[in-house]
């Protein structure tokens, strides 16, 4: 197991330093990621081209902070040849910086929608939907970057359990969407929009889980990738065995 303090206890007081810069600049990657996700979904539902615009601005900053993180993440390991704990912390930040990456462009296909809807005037089907699917996706964005930030193994089972709350209202989301164009086929086009605004979302959700679960890898030096729910709550928890499924109880990936 790891815990923050766990970071900090090297010979070379110039390790300890290359590491929390590595780590303070992919939190603030994941912050400014964080800002583009809440900035897409409030441009879409308030019919701010202006605000989307800036979403679509920040991408390229973006890009450019993931590269940086990378070369810093490659450096170290040329230079320090870290083990254990601090070998997880590097592999964990340089996968975590893909997912944000890939949330800032999921934002940022939002944005472009919000513009194309502020365009077209009328606000179709589907905002309610956006909003609370939203909501949701913003906090579990929000949480599994709190959970690196404090290297908390039970915040990021939180997120990953929160991930299949989202797949499933999203499917239910769709299901209702369908009906509403096939009872109104005029509204097709702009109903098609929120349906990928929607599939943005379920997938930045996606992204929220793989950090959480490289979180967990971090934390108790584990691979809970593919493993499902319930024997990643296992892991967590340090009770992971090899017993069959509680009765009644799924083990949901």
């Amino acid at each position: 197991m790891i815990d923050k303090d766990g970071l900090t206890h090297h010979i070379s007081a110039q390790f300890n330093a290359e590491l929390e810069e590595v780590r303070s600049h992919l939190l603030a990657m994941g912050g400014l990621v964080e800002k583009q996700v809440n900035d897409a979904v409030s441009a879409l539902i308030e019919a701010d081209s202006g605000l989307a615009q800036q979403v679509r601005d920040i991408d390229d900053q973006i890009n450019q902070m993931e590269r940086n993180i990378d070369e810093e993440c490659l450096r170290i390991l040329a230079r320090r040849q870290p083990a254990a704990s601090d070998l997880r912390l590097i592999i964990s930040i340089s996968k975590s910086v893909i997912d944000l990456e890939r949330i800032g462009d999921e934002s940022t296909k939002i944005a472009r929608r919000a513009i194309q809807l502020c365009e077209e005037g009328e606000a179709p089907r589907g905002y309610v939907e956006v909003r609370h699917i939203g909501d949701q996706v913003r906090n579990m964005v929000r949480d599994s970057l709190d959970a690196f930030a404090r290297f908390d193994a039970e915040l990021a089972l939180s997120v990953a359990q929160h991930d299949k709350i989202i797949d499933r209202e999203y499917k239910t989301a769709l299901r209702e969407l369908a009906t509403y164009m096939m009872e109104d086929p005029r509204s097709i086009t702009r109903v098609l929009s929120i349906i990928w605004v929607l599939r943005s979302l379920e997938r930045i959700g996606d992204h929220a889980r793989n950090i959480s679960e490289l979180v967990i890898y971090l934390v108790r030096g584990t691979d809970v990738r593919h493993l499902g729910l319930k024997r990643m709550r296992q892991e967590v928890e340090g009770t992971l065995s090899e017993t069959a499924n509680v009765p009644g109880e799924v083990d949901d990936k």
